[in-house]
């Protein structure tokens, strides 16, 4: 759970994660746990925002079980796949997940 003030704080990330999330057509649980993952590890430089919002797509994605491949959702947030392929396994861990072993 996050503080009303993250919420605040990220809000032009947020709706930028929930317009990304649009154009991959994410279930609603896979939202939502995109976002708890976003807020968990927010990076203070702006420019890697994009690719943790990316990454916290990709990873919520798989735990929803609503997955979509890395390349998807790469190109619908506009970074690169290695972007996503860097951070989201790290993401989960820090959320207290265990990222899948394949």
């Amino acid at each position: 759970m996050h503080s009303a003030r993250d919420r605040v704080e990220y809000e032009p990330w947020l709706e930028e994660l929930e317009t990304v999330a649009d154009r991959l057509e994410l279930s609603s649980e896979a939202r939502s746990c995109a976002v708890d993952l976003f807020l968990t590890d927010v990076p203070a430089a702006d420019r890697s925002k994009r690719a943790v919002l990316a990454a916290s797509l990709y990873a919520g994605s798989l735990v929803a079980g609503d997955g979509r491949t890395q390349g998807a959702v790469a190109e619908a947030a506009d970074v690169s796949r290695l972007s996503i392929q860097s951070r989201w396994k790290d993401l989960l861990e820090s959320a207290g997940l265990e990222p899948p072993r394949w």
